[in-house]
């Protein structure tokens, strides 16, 4: 049983890292890509999706949501940026666990990752698709509500556009824009009639098999394999790609910053705390768990450690100057949706679009359309990224099959084989599952691996203090607040995601620990180097 938490030694986990040749990673990632690669995958889905989400929980005090989230990420994020100078290899969390708390944490947060890259990736291509449509429906160019949506949303939303032509039928003197027109149709979709169904599945249109009614969100589905496509072609041409992305979306960021607040109404925030935060504390903290997905870009960027020309430099920069930077546009850009609009109001699917159109300016939503669509691209890229790299890093390990997810593309340098199947899982999630429940279950994972980083931080402290680190989490040890405060934080927004995310993070660890349990601890190099010593597995 011991040697379930063999450990990799930082000699054997070095010396990977030195690794030349053909069947390597190629190192050529400067501070200033990664940097690009962390505000590539942080700016997208938190400011042009979810947001509208988290306000829909905090109200205005959605920006204390995103301050809440981005605390518990500045905790987390320094522990990532001293593993990440110290240990530059690809597997992030994983290869952090390994060292510290040994093989079965590591399958564990290993596992746990695919939750947060592959499934994070899947929920960006929904939020792309949302926009696209958006985008469209400016040009009075529409698409097939079955092919746009996976049947769930689409059919919400072909209840929701009946149920907006019954209230203004019913109640012509309503604004669609007021709470009492908001209030009308909440109470209207809450009860649908046998006619509002039948008018909404009229509408859906889909085709059915076997009585079923079909539903694909093709748009995700084909931007996940663009990028897949993308990220196989190479490092360098993926990184040059997300930094013209990361340009162009920042520049969205700060033209929706500049217009948006000629347009907040101060009354919108409301008078007091109770309007200001009308679910409270915990609606904070909800929404920090909603929201705390724009920030798992950041993480991200300890992923490419191994194709980092000057890790032990550029790793802490690339990590810490990223969340810096996206945390300070995430509060700006949250003040000014919450007060152009009145929080019951915000749209969920493209609310930074939706506030400007409707405020007639078109052309303006046209411009942060196409930023949206652009920076959601760049985040999908870095998390199939990610996923491909923490697939390379656990089948070096023996854990998963090496023929197949380390297998380096001799011309392209990439592990091309796990970038596609990745990406193909990612399309095919994001095109048949909702938006908001594919999101919960990547945050709760996202907040598993930090607080598993926190925690490692804290062991290897204590069993190795004298290991050079060229950059020291500060206020870790003897005394470690960083870290106690990163598990805290983190734990907390864990705990507001609710039973039911519990419940699917439960499930799929389990069926993990099967795949382990059945093929990983077989075929395992740590497992195999002590049986060489003459030590049993299950010694």
């Amino acid at each position: 049983m011991a040697n379930l938490f063999a450990k990799k030694t930082m000699n054997v986990l070095m010396a990977e890292a030195d690794e030349h040749g053909s069947q390597t990673l190629e190192r050529s990632l400067g501070p200033f890509s990664l940097t690009a690669l962390g505000i590539g995958a942080v700016i997208g889905a938190g400011i042009f999706v979810l947001s509208g989400l988290g306000a829909k929980t905090a109200g205005p005090a959605l920006m204390l949501a995103f301050v809440l989230s981005g605390f518990g990420c500045a905790f987390a994020g320094l522990c990532y940026a001293e593993f990440a100078a110290m240990i530059p290899l690809a597997g992030s969390a994983y290869t952090y666990a390994y060292a510290t708390l040994g093989e079965l944490f590591a399958w564990i947060i290993g596992w746990d990752l695919t939750l947060e890259y592959a499934m994070g990736a899947s929920t960006v291509s929904s939020g792309w698709s949302n926009t696209f449509v958006e985008f469209l429906a400016i040009f009075h160019l529409k698409f097939p509500l079955w092919l746009a949506y996976d049947h769930w949303t689409g059919l919400k939303k072909a209840f929701e556009s009946v149920g907006r032509k019954t209230v203004m039928a019913e109640h012509p003197d309503y604004a669609s824009g007021t709470k009492a027109f908001s209030d009308a149709l909440a109470a209207l979709l809450a009860h649908p009639s046998a006619q509002l169904t039948a008018s909404a599945h009229a509408l859906l249109n889909a085709p059915k098999i076997g009585g079923i009614e079909l539903g694909f969100n093709l748009p995700a589905f084909l931007i996940a394999l663009l990028i897949t496509t993308v990220l196989v072609i190479g490092i360098k041409e993926s990184a040059r790609f997300n930094a013209g992305i990361v340009v162009l979306k920042l520049a969205v960021v700060l033209f929706v910053l500049g217009l948006g607040s000629h347009y907040v109404n101060k009354a919108n925030w409301g008078s007091d705390w109770h309007t200001f935060a009308p679910f409270g504390v915990g609606g904070i903290g909800l929404a920090a768990g909603l929201v705390f997905f724009s920030y798992i870009g950041f993480d991200a960027v300890s992923t490419t450690a191994q194709e980092a020309k000057n890790p032990q430099r550029d790793m802490p920069i690339g990590i810490i100057a990223s969340l810096a930077i996206c945390t300070l546009l995430y509060i700006g850009v949250a003040a000014v949706l919450t007060g152009m609009v009145y929080w019951p109001e915000i749209n969920i699917e493209a609310p930074i679009v939706r506030a400007f159109l409707d405020r007639n300016l078109n052309s303006a939503a046209n411009v942060i359309t196409i930023g949206s669509l652009a920076g959601l691209t760049s985040v999908m890229l870095v998390m199939l990224l990610g996923q491909s790299r923490v697939l390379y890093s656990m089948a070096k390990d023996g854990l998963l099959p090496k023929g197949f997810f380390a297998d380096i593309h001799p011309r392209f340098r990439t592990p091309w084989k796990g970038t596609i199947l990745a990406g193909f899982i990612a399309a095919i999630v994001g095109s048949v599952t909702p938006i908001d429940d594919i999101g919960k279950m990547v945050n709760i994972g996202t907040l598993f691996a930090f607080v598993i980083v926190c925690i490692a931080v804290m062991v290897l402290r204590h069993k190795d203090p004298d290991r050079h680190r060229p950059f020291r989490t500060p206020l870790a040890w003897p005394i470690p607040v960083v870290p106690v405060l990163g598990i805290l934080f983190n734990g907390y927004m864990m705990v507001e995601l609710g039973a039911a995310n519990w419940i699917r993070l439960v499930v799929w660890l389990l069926i993990g620990l099967v795949v382990y349990f059945s093929y990983s601890r077989k075929h395992s190099k740590v497992q195999a180097a002590l049986l060489k010593q003459g030590l049993e597995p299950s010694a």
